[in-house]
Parts: structure tokens; sequence; C-alpha cells
């Protein structure tokens, strides 16, 4: 049913502009406005999401009915979770964010808690050298602030 799509399609639009608004919320780096800061790929996550969201508006699928069976519901809980990671972003910081935003994802696919949890933690901590050390761009730290270097 193209209404169920272009629903969902609104849904994902507000959760881009949700998630790109946090994104602009990260402190400027040290030494005044970069044309690469950290914002960037949060950014460019969220034009890309609101895009394929203005597709599912546009174009939907005449043949899809809504799947409100627990496809449906894991698809909400998805999106909650989404929903949640941008905004507890800034507060908890990108690591501990990260981790509880890909471990949760992780179990309803289907992995058990301690596996899907640390998948999640790992990649936290990976994302964050590759995007501080290699890219040099800072993510916040929320509550692991102390552990930031000067």
């Amino acid at each position: 049913m193209a209404f169920n799509d272009r629903v969902f399609g609104v849904l994902l639009i507000v959760l881009a502009v949700v998630y790109g608004w946090s994104a602009t919320q990260f402190p400027e780096p040290f030494g005044g406005a970069e044309a690469v800061g950290p914002e960037t790929f949060p950014l460019l996550l969220a034009a890309v999401l609101a895009l394929s969201s203005l597709y599912l508006i546009l174009r939907p699928d005449p043949d899809d009915p809504w799947p409100w069976s627990r496809t449906g519901l894991e698809l909400i809980i998805a999106v909650v979770v989404l929903v949640l990671y941008a905004l507890l972003l800034q507060p908890l910081g990108f690591i501990i964010s990260t981790a509880l935003a890909v471990g949760t994802l992780c179990w309803r696919m289907g992995a058990t808690p301690i596996k899907a949890y640390v998948t999640g933690a790992i990649a936290g901590v990976v994302v964050f050298v590759l995007f501080n050390f290699a890219l040099d761009l800072s993510l916040p730290l929320g509550l692991l602030d102390f552990l930031e270097v000067d």
C-alpha cells in the first residue's frame, strides 16, 4: 500500500532532521572553523536518509502492505533506537551511545545480548579512534570526557 511507504518516509525524514540537527550541536574544533568538521559525516548520513525518504514518499511501492507483524514491531524499535542515538550522542558521547545503539540493533537482529553489546562497544571504539586519530575529527566524549588528551 502506497500510504504505508509514505508514512514511513515521513517518519524517516523526521529522523533525518533530528539526526542532522544533533550533528550541528557538536562543539567547534579548536582552531576555528574547518571545511570538514565533526558534523560532516553525520550531516552526510542525514542527507542520504532524507533523500531516501523522499523517494519512499514520491515513489511508494503499491504492492507492499505494512508489516504489522513482528517485522513491523522490529522496524519501529529500530527507528526508536536511532532517534535515541541521535538524542544521546552529545550527553553520553559517541562511544557509549554507539555501543548502546549498535548493541541493541544487533540484539534485535538475533545476536545474544553479550555478543551484541560487545560488537557495539568494539564498533564505537574503532570508529571513534578512526575519526579522532586517523581523520583528525573530534567526536563528543560525553561521560567519557575524562579521557580527553590535551
